[in-house]
């Protein structure tokens, strides 16, 4: 349980063991840097982050937009930089 909680403040938290797939959430933290097993570092960034702005307006994945609503664990073992863009409201679908 303690894992899901601190992959969960990181602002993604497992879908599915088997899937390998992370859905987003609301990240608790401003700035977490994950160095990884292989040498490589993920980095997520929250912009905007407060206990007001709750919601993700947007999502970039090394600078890209990104529209999907979770990462994969080979893209994160990847190394890169996650960047969530935090609201007070939640966007439109």
């Amino acid at each position: 349980m303690s894992a899901w909680y601190v992959m969960s403040a990181l602002g993604f938290y497992p879908m599915n063991p088997v899937s390998g797939e992370y859905l987003f959430g609301s990240p608790i933290g401003d700035r977490a840097k994950i160095k990884l097993e292989n040498g490589k570092t993920f980095e997520v960034i929250a912009h905007n982050n407060s206990s007001e702005n709750i919601y993700i307006q947007s999502v970039k994945f090394n600078g890209k937009s990104y529209d999907e609503n979770h990462i994969k664990h080979s893209d994160i073992m990847q190394g890169g930089k996650l960047e969530f863009f935090m609201g007070k409201t939640a966007p439109n679908p």
